[in-house]
C-alpha cells in the first residue's frame, strides 16, 4: 500500500523585517501603558518607512507624554539594529497621532468582548513544543542564523521559507528552503550562502536537508537595501507568521498593539493554551480549538474542539470539562492567563506560540498546568502525557 504524501510550506521573518519593526514598536508602547496602569486599553498601529515612523490608534488610561513614546520608538529601533542611512534610530522622524478610545467601544469592553471575531488555537505532537513542523523549522532556521551572523554584518532584515514533505501526516524531510537576508554590497551571494549554510543544517533533524538545487539564498542575487528603506512596514501584516504558518485556519485578527480586552489577542492565546494542554495531557495527538465572540457579549458565541480522530477521550467530555472549569469570557481569560502585564514586546518576533512560559508571566498561554487537571478529572494517568524536550 502506498503512503499518503503531501507538501506543507511556512515562512518566518526576522525582527528587522519592516512589518515586525512596526509590531515591536506597537507592543513596546502597549507595554508602557500596561506598566503604568494594568487596566489601560490600547489599540496602537505603527507605520515605518524611509526616515519616518507614524504612530496612530486609540488609548484609554494614563496620560503618557509624546516624548516618552518617541523615546520608546527610538530605543526599539536601536535594539533591532537599525543604524542605516534612510532608517536610523537617532535620525528617524516620529509622528504620534494617538487619541482616546471611542465611548462606543468602551461600552462593549465594559459589558463583555471588545469586538466580534473568530480565533483559533492548535497543538500537535509533530515537534517538541507542540507546534506544526513547517513554522517551527522556519522560525528555527532564521533565529539560528540571525543570532550567529552579526560579525558578518548580515541582516537585520531577513526571511526564511521551508517546504516539508509529509508521509502519512508526519513530516519526513525538507523539500525546499529559501533564505533571503540583507548583506553588505561587497559580499558575494556564494559567500552569504557559505556563511549561513551550517546554521540551516543544524536547525533541522539529521538527514532532513533538501537537495542543493532546492536551497535558495537571496534568489534575486542581491539584497543590500532592506528594512523600511526598501519596504513600508505596518502593524499586523504578518498574522500567519505570528501563529501557525498557515497550517490551520486563521480568524483574521492581528495581535500586536492590542491589549488583552481585544479577543483577537486574548482568545487566540486561550485557544492555544487549551489545545496545547489537551495534547500534552495525552488526550489527542492533534487539537484545533475555535472560539468566537460578539462585541459586548461576555461568553463566547461558539466553542469548538476538533482532534482529527486522534483523541483518546471523547471530545464532548473534554469540552464539558473546560466549560465547567475555565471562564472563557474576556475578563476570565485575562485573569486566568494574567494578560494585563507588560509582556508583549517579546511576542512580536518569531511567533507568539511555541515558546517557553516565563517567570514574569510572559507566554503564560504556553503553560501546561491544565494538563494535570485533565488527567485527574478525565480519569487519565499522568504517564499518558506527551513527553516534551524542554
Amino acid at each position: 500500500m502506498s503512503s499518503y504524501k503531501n507538501l506543507v510550506t511556512s515562512e518566518s521573518v526576522a525582527a528587522g523585517h519592516p512589518d515586525k519593526v512596526a509590531d515591536q514598536i506597537s507592543d513596546a508602547i502597549l507595554d508602557e501603558y500596561l506598566f503604568t496602569d494594568p487596566f489601560a486599553r490600547a489599540a496602537i498601529e505603527t507605520l515605518v518607512t524611509k526616515d519616518n515612523v507614524i504612530i496612530a490608534g486609540e488609548v484609554f488610561g494614563p496620560n503618557i507624554k509624546n516624548s516618552r513614546i518617541e523615546s520608546i520608538v527610538r530605543n526599539t529601533i536601536k535594539d533591532i539594529g537599525y543604524e542605516h542611512d534612510g532608517f536610523h534610530w537617532r535620525k528617524v522622524k516620529v509622528n504620534i497621532l494617538l487619541h482616546e478610545q471611542s465611548n462606543d467601544i468602551a461600552i462593549g469592553l465594559d459589558q463583555g468582548a471588545g469586538d466580534q471575531g473568530i480565533m483559533y488555537g492548535y497543538a500537535t505532537t509533530e515537534t517538541e513544543n507542540l507546534m506544526p513542523a513547517p513554522i517551527f523549522y522556519a522560525h528555527s532556521i532564521l533565529k539560528n542564523i540571525m543570532s550567529a551572523v552579526k560579525e558578518a554584518k548580515l541582516g537585520p532584515d531577513a526571511k526564511s521559507q521551508i517546504t516539508l514533505a509529509y508521509e502519512n501526516n508526519l513530516p519526513v524531510r525538507a523539500e525546499s528552503i529559501i533564505v533571503s537576508i540583507q548583506h553588505p554590497e561587497n559580499l558575494d551571494q556564494s559567500k552569504v550562502k557559505e556563511i549561513i549554510y551550517p546554521y540551516i543544517v543544524s536547525s533541522l533533524p539529521k538527514g532532513w536537508i533538501c537537495p542543493e538545487k532546492n536551497l535558495l539564498v537571496n534568489p534575486t542575487g542581491r539584497f543590500v537595501i532592506g528594512g523600511p528603506v526598501s519596504d513600508c512596514g505596518l502593524t499586523g501584516r504578518k498574522i500567519v507568521v505570528d501563529t501557525y504558518g498557515g497550517y490551520i485556519p486563521h480568524g483574521g485578527g492581528a495581535f500586536s498593539g492590542k491589549d488583552a480586552t481585544k479577543v483577537d489577542r486574548s482568545a487566540a492565546y486561550m485557544a492555544r493554551y487549551l489545545a496545547k494542554n489537551i495534547v500534552f495531557a495525552g488526550l489527542a495527538e492533534r487539537c484545533l480549538v475555535q472560539l468566537s465572540y460578539a462585541i459586548g457579549i461576555s461568553q463566547p458565541t461558539s466553542f469548538y474542539i476538533d482532534t482529527f480522530g486522534t483523541n483518546t477521550v471523547d471530545e464532548k467530555r473534554i469540552k464539558k470539562f473546560i466549560e465547567g472549569s475555565i471562564d472563557l469570557s474576556t475578563k476570565g481569560i485575562i485573569r486566568h492567563l494574567s494578560l494585563n502585564r507588560p509582556i508583549y514586546k517579546r511576542t512580536a518576533y518569531y511567533g507568539h506560540f511555541g515558546k517557553k512560559s516565563e517567570s514574569d508571566g510572559g507566554f503564560s498561554w504556553e503553560n501546561m498546568d491544565l494538563s494535570a487537571e485533565f488527567c485527574r478529572e478525565l480519569n487519565m494517568e499522568d504517564k499518558n502525557r506527551t513527553a516534551l524536550k524542554f
